[in-house]
């Protein structure tokens, strides 16, 4: 057995663990965090309806990129990933990668106009910076299946 058959099901048993967490982050941490932010700063109270639904979406990004690498551990485990299947799982990682990018760019630009201290608008920036790459690794990667694919795809019909 191979040791990325041997890595499927303790990376497996992490997925659950963070998929549960951010369920609780998403229905019970974070609207109650940003709740009791509103009755701290009245001022600020107008934030927390728009905090809570980016925040609760960002969760809602990793757990589909969670759903998505689960499925790829499963082809992984029929040693079925390079083929056309496993693309489609790849593709929703990206895609939610993307989104999570857009609407942490609107947040970004929106905190960046508004700061009077320039630490969260360059935490932000660090965050949208590493989100980047993270996209653009997820691309590359995506490119390197489609070609082991088809390689795959060309050796079987030879074979």
């Amino acid at each position: 057995m191979s040791i990325e058959h041997r890595a499927v099901a303790p990376l497996r048993i992490f997925l659950v663990l963070l998929f549960a967490i951010l369920v609780l982050f998403q229905f019970m941490s974070l609207p109650g965090q940003f709740a009791h932010m509103a009755q701290e700063s009245p001022d600020m109270a107008y934030l927390r309806w728009p905090a809570t639904a980016v925040t609760v979406f960002w969760v809602l990004c990793a757990q589909v990129v969670i759903v998505s690498t689960w499925k790829l551990l499963t082809l992984v485990k029929k040693d079925r990933i390079f083929s056309t299947a496993s693309l489609v799982w790849v593709d929703a990682i990206v895609w939610a990668i993307g989104a999570a990018w857009a609407v942490l760019l609107g947040v970004f630009l929106y905190v960046g106009f508004n700061a009077d201290d320039p630490g969260l608008p360059l935490l932000l920036f660090l965050m949208l910076t590493g989100v980047t790459v993270l996209g653009l690794l997820m691309v590359v990667m995506r490119a390197l299946l489609r070609q082991a694919t088809t390689l795959r795809t060309d050796m079987e019909a030879v074979i």
